[in-house]
């Protein structure tokens, strides 16, 4: 097979697109004919700062959807021409966690893109221990490429909604209005929830989340964010807080943020080096309040997120704001930085 394009990562703001031999696959894995793959902002953190989880050089993208070209010969139930997405965190199938059901916390997680060349790339091959553990979902057809590939961020929502126990009803605050919280937001709702509160200090994304499920949107760098919520709440408080935003103030706060008894998720990582947090203990204590962590998405989750972009409940077609190939990756990149896209998604 000819050479074909793929985003290599080598280190720190040095990614390139580079010509790559199309992966060879042995019994029990398959290959897919990658059509999209998003550009998460852990790909940008990567590009910006590092990862030391990354072994280069390394193809990149893990939110990506192809149409299977070479079938496993194991009766995986796989056929040539089937459109799949992935739980991209690939697990071990045998820890404690995994026996448990928790494989996006699998003690030898082994991610596309960080240490399985990923989808930035004309083909990718998906391992054996992928396809045995039930990492990869079955993508009705007539689903947009583009969109497809929005099924792995969508799943790491549901994970959080799961997590923080979000019940039909409930008022939901996301802190930060970049795309991961615009995506809380939007599953929140297909949740059920009853109100959502959008919390964003710059105006740009404020103003991009108009178009999204949102019932109120406030600035705290020019209002008292805690003000607002007792007052869409009658004084109460959020029932689910979501903290989207990667800064350590936004955590901090949020505990201000939930009524008594309420959860506070703490999605967004902090880079390493800053991410040590002071929080009230006496808020904790006196309102019993649950603070729950959210990372990454099992297959369950893929299959939830499918549903939900199938049916309508997240509007994907709103989220991926830009389309371009593979050679637009560093402009992708400045595009991110600049808060003027949701989405960048790349066509091989």
């Amino acid at each position: 097979m000819a050479l074909t394009k793929a985003v290599v990562y080598h280190a720190p703001r040095d990614v390139r697109v580079e010509h790559i031999e199309a992966p060879a696959c042995q019994r029990g894995e398959i290959r897919l004919k990658v059509d999209a793959c998003a550009v998460c902002g852990s790909d940008l953190k990567a590009y910006l700062a590092g990862n030391p989880r990354i072994k280069p050089p390394m193809v990149m993208g893990h939110e990506f959807t192809g149409v299977v070209e070479t079938e496993s010969g194991n009766g995986d139930g796989f056929r040539k021409g089937d459109r799949v997405v992935m739980a991209t965190s690939v697990s071990c199938g045998e820890c404690v966690y995994c026996r448990r059901g928790w494989r996006n916390l699998c003690a030898n997680v082994a991610p596309m893109g960080f240490s399985h060349p990923g989808g930035m790339a004309a083909y990718v091959r998906i391992p054996q221990r992928a396809l045995q553990n039930g990492h990869v979902v079955r993508v009705p057809k007539g689903v947009k490429p583009e969109h497809a590939a929005l099924a792995e961020p969508v799943s790491c929502a549901v994970n959080a909604c799961e997590n923080c126990g979000l019940k039909a009803g409930d008022t939901v605050v996301v802190v930060g209005a970049g795309p991961m919280g615009i995506l809380n937001a939007c599953v929140a709702r297909a949740f059920g929830a009853q109100k959502i509160i959008l919390a964003e200090v710059n105006d740009a994304r404020l103003k991009q989340a108009m178009d999204f499920p949102v019932d109120v949107l406030a600035n705290p760098a020019e209002q008292d964010l805690a003000q607002v919520v007792r007052e869409q709440t009658g004084g109460l408080g959020a029932d689910v807080v979501i903290v989207a935003a990667p800064a350590a103030q936004p955590q901090e706060a949020a505990l201000e943020l939930a009524r008594k008894r309420g959860t506070v998720c703490l999605f967004a990582s902090l880079p390493e080096g800053k991410h040590l947090i002071q929080l009230d203990s006496r808020l904790i204590h006196y309102r019993e309040l649950r603070i729950v962590g959210s990372s990454d998405s099992t297959a369950t989750h893929v299959r939830t997120a499918v549903e939900m972009i199938c049916s309508g409940a997240v509007p994907v077609e709103r989220l991926a704001t830009h389309v371009m190939g593979l050679d637009g990756i560093l402009k992708a990149f400045e595009l991110m930085q600049r808060g003027e896209a949701l989405r960048v998604v790349l066509k091989p």
